[in-house]
């Protein structure tokens, strides 16, 4: 009955829903126009062309990979699914071919224009000069040519294996010279050594201020006939392929449709091609003897460009040319945190926000390495998500157990990406005597917890640490998160029965504070709306301003539609996936929906009710997706100092009034009715610059 009444929810014209999918590719446009930009700085631009790239990539190996093995199931076991896998494909390869084909001509007509205009020019191997062609040669031989090794492509059926998003080069030789041994043409590949070359590019000698880079692709094509001297004519191209991840699954379909599809996956190879991008110049014979004997079919080829693997632009040489890149924004010091020599005894007297990246991320390292050593410190709790692969706080609960006290830690093995990071911290961690926890059956940790216990005058009193990023020194730089250190025992007497989950996994946990998914998250927020939606019927003022990565979950679109329809204003800050519709007469006409794409990546959730006057404030780690809700641990932590109220809702109003960086869902910039002129990543890092009191310098060094 469920499933027909969400299925009936799709089709009904009350109930519109944009496609997931393509509600995806809609924010890594949003990327994309960021490299357009022209009041982005040239350099900056193409960080967003490698952003685009990379997000591109693991699309393909995440979501698009998901939708090929779901095709391949049986018609009878599909039909459990409430879309059709091939038609949302056809759909997304579309808008990629659209995409990637404005993607060509950004790069093109955009951004290698601008780049000659600054005198930087990314040679090819047909653009050198005698002079170049000399330096190149002794390059290759030098730098390039111990790092490769060629794969001759012979008549046999030899299965040859593509490396997970690495570059080849299939060669075409022809025209041997005069040696009776060679075949009239042979086929090879070679693999871009990016990775042990440390770069893709290579800087040429600057000539009166004339700056030159070349691919490592291309001066291996130049150098071509070094490699194979028989031959005088090469046709070189690459190809790449993007490997199932398998990881994605287990977190969209559940239950019996679930065990189907772990049994189809046994009969598979690890790593089952989702996609080979190629070269469209490729001659047909080296295709096809490529996809010979790699095992790849048509229905896995998809057209690219000359060069793949854009992501790498990330390591594009700068020149030294600070102009081209962003100005730097000195990290600012938290005004009252930062005069407090204690962090736990800072807790003791209030609560405090910090505010990623506009504010150091030495706050939390500061709180445990201190807590890892002092002496009435008894035990140290946290979930470890995402952790830098030289992680300053794994390190500090490492310390803290060699110290003898009660280290617990929650590593969530799942974390697509870095499960090898977490596999190594968590092996660190159970060495030095911590009891590790790797996360539990059929739920991710999400959520970003940390828990300190300390012995004061034989009573035991704990600090809490809540935030919506990940305990990353690395990402906290360019991820915009807001993290709460506290003392108050409403929030970490809740916090010390999520830990408690994690111990017994039993879900007969009772929150007073805390929202926390599977176990309240869901019923809370609903709650909170229907009180909005009451209020609106009594004609009393209602509204919500909800901030998260994604909405994607159908039961809270129909709630948030119901809002709408009782007359509720609804302002949604979106980053990422919508797959509600905003403006639909009689539906949704009381929504808004602004996506900000800007220096840094929106990763906070911000949830404020009106409550006909009386505020609810919450930051979370989830977004409104099913997964979230449902199947992922995450922790919605209210805010209830003041102070801290009118922080969080300084920063929410100037995203509400950014008229440069917001967009609608379609796209389209977002106009204010009266022009404010505000990019609110800047306004906000200003915001908190002037919370510093005065005479006191508001940045410091990191």
């Amino acid at each position: 009955m469920e499933k027909e009444q969400k299925k009936e929810q799709k089709t009904s014209p009350e109930f519109p829903l944009i496609n997931r999918e393509l509600s995806w590719l809609a924010f890594n446009y949003r990327v994309l126009q960021e490299a357009k930009d022209k009041r982005v700085p040239l350099l900056e631009r193409i960080k967003f062309m490698a952003i685009f790239s990379s997000n591109l990539d693991e699309y393909f190996k995440v979501r698009v990979a998901t939708m090929k093995r779901l095709i391949k199931l049986k018609k009878k076991t599909r039909k459990k699914l409430d879309e059709e896998p091939s038609e949302t494909l056809d759909l997304v390869i579309q808008e990629v071919r659209r995409q990637q084909e404005e993607f060509g001509k950004v790069f093109r007509d955009g951004i290698l224009a601008d780049l000659r205009e600054h005198d930087i020019h990314l040679l090819t191997e047909h653009d050198l000069n005698k002079t170049q062609q000399t330096w190149v040669k002794n390059y290759f031989k030098e730098t390039l040519e111990p790092l490769l090794l060629p794969i001759i492509l012979d008549e046999t059926e030899t299965h040859l294996f593509l490396k997970d998003q690495t570059v080849y080069l299939g060669v075409q030789m022809l025209d041997p010279k005069k040696n009776k041994d060679c075949k009239p043409q042979r086929f090879g590949m070679l693999e871009i050594p990016t990775k042990k070359h440390g770069s893709r590019f290579v800087k040429l000698p600057t000539v009166k201020g004339h700056r030159h880079v070349m691919f490592i692709d291309d001066v291996i094509r130049f150098c071509l006939p070094l490699m194979f001297p028989d031959y005088t004519t090469f046709h070189a191209h690459a190809v790449k392929v993007s490997r199932d991840a398998e990881l994605d699954i287990e977190e969209e379909v559940s239950g019996n449709l679930m065990a189907k599809i772990r049994k189809s996956l046994k009969k598979r190879e690890t790593g089952y091609p989702a996609r080979l991008l190629y070269d469209p110049e490729t001659p047909q014979e080296l295709l096809e003897r490529m996809m010979k004997h790699t095992a790849i079919t048509e229905e896995e080829l998809v057209e690219g460009s000359k060069y793949h693997n854009f992501r790498d632009f990330f390591d594009f040489p700068d020149f030294n040319l600070p102009d081209l890149k962003y100005t730097p924004q000195p990290t600012l010091v938290h005004p009252q945190l930062e005069k407090e020599p204690s962090m736990l005894e800072a807790m003791k007297k209030k609560d405090y926000l910090v505010h990623y990246p506009y504010q150091s991320f030495d706050y939390v390292l500061r709180l445990f390495n201190q807590a890892a050593v002092d002496p009435k410190v008894t035990a140290m709790s946290a979930t470890l998500y995402r952790v830098a692969n030289k992680s300053a706080i794994a390190k500090a609960l490492v310390k803290a157990a060699k110290n003898g006290k009660l280290v617990t830690v929650v590593v969530e093995l799942k974390a697509r990406f870095d499960e090898e990071s977490n596999i190594f911290w968590a092996g660190k961690l159970q060495k030095a005597g911590a009891n590790v926890i790797f996360g539990l059956p059929d739920l991710k940790v999400h959520s970003k917890l940390g828990l300190i216990t300390r012995n004061e005058k034989g009573r035991l009193v704990n600090y809490a640490y809540l935030s919506t990023g990940n305990y990353n020194e690395d990402t906290s730089k360019i991820y915009a998160d807001h993290a709460l250190f506290t003392s108050d025992p409403r929030l970490t007497k809740d916090m010390e029965q999520v830990f408690e989950f994690f111990i017994d996994r039993q879900p007969d946990k009772e929150f007073k504070h805390l929202l926390v998914a599977p176990i309240n998250m869901r019923q809370s927020f609903v709650k909170m709306i229907d009180t909005e939606i009451k209020n609106a019927k009594k004609g009393l003022p209602a509204r919500m301003i909800l901030k998260m990565n994604a909405l994607q979950d159908e039961r809270m679109i129909k709630k948030l539609y119901t809002a709408s329809q009782a007359g509720v204003k609804i302002d949604l800050l979106v980053r990422g996936i919508c797959c509600l519709q905003p403006g639909v007469k009689g539906i949704s006409e009381n929504i808004t929906v602004r996506s900000i794409v800007d220096r840094y990546l929106e990763h906070a959730r911000v949830y404020i009710f009106h409550n006909n006057g009386e505020e609810k404030y919450y930051i979370a780690s989830a977004d409104w997706m099913t997964r979230n809700l449902n199947r992922r641990i995450e922790v919605a932590f209210p805010l209830l100092q003041p102070d801290l109220i009118k922080e969080i809702r300084g920063i929410i109003d100037i995203q509400l009034s950014d008229d440069i960086k917001a967009r609608n869902v379609d796209n389209s910039y977002f106009e204010q009715e009266s022009p404010t002129n505000v990019r609110s990543q800047y306004v906000s890092y200003e915001f908190l610059r002037d919370l510093v009191p005065e005479g006191k310098d508001p940045a410091c060094e990191v």
